[in-house]
């Protein structure tokens, strides 16, 4: 498999980046369940949240990283069974994906920074808090965080349900694709 896009099929970079940010994106999704239900005696009620933050400003250089590879290594055209409808629909899919991903993490920052502390990354560096002050930031930001998290995995199983029926029902290339394939 090479490195980048071709027009006909993603590339190793493309194809790692895109599953990396998946499991992350479900394994926050679980983490912040989990934090939600720890006691206040909990050991992790700390850890948890540290690791959940550090993961995510993680998740946002990845980000980050996808879409300057996107820009220089454009993906595949679209297949050419695919008609107009599926065309956009995709399009608007992916678009809405990459959105919400960033709105979701500019939230946590938000959450994170209310109180004007910065968000330690892994004990390797620290992220400073920017914005801070704004009216019930942590509590409106918490808000838009825990709904947009759960349309977000909501949406991306829709994502994913697309591509099975791609794959099983319309028996084209798409999800084989997104394997390099």
């Amino acid at each position: 498999m090479q490195w980048r896009n071709t027009p006909s099929r993603y590339g190793l970079v493309s194809v790692l980046l895109h599953w990396l940010v998946a499991l992350a994106v479900f394994g926050l999704f679980g983490l912040g369940l989990w934090m939600m239900e720890l006691g206040y005696y909990d050991p992790w009620r700390q850890r948890a949240p540290e690791l959940h933050k550090s993961i995510g400003i993680t998740l946002f250089a990845l980000m980050l990283l996808r879409m300057l590879w996107r820009w220089l290594s454009p993906p595949p055209a679209a297949l050419t069974s695919h008609d107009r409808a599926t065309r956009l629909a995709s399009k608007l899919g992916h678009r809405l994906l990459y959105l919400g991903l960033f709105v979701l993490m500019l939230s946590g920052y938000l959450i994170s920074t209310a109180d004007g502390r910065a968000i330690e990354v892994f004990g390797l560096f620290a992220v400073p808090a920017t914005l801070t002050g704004l009216p019930q930031q942590e509590d409106v930001a918490g808000l838009v965080h825990e709904y947009l998290a759960w349309g977000l995995v909501l949406f991306a199983g829709v994502h994913a349900l697309a591509a099975l029926k791609h794959h099983f029902i319309d028996r084209d290339s798409t999800l084989l694709r997104m394997f390099g394939r």
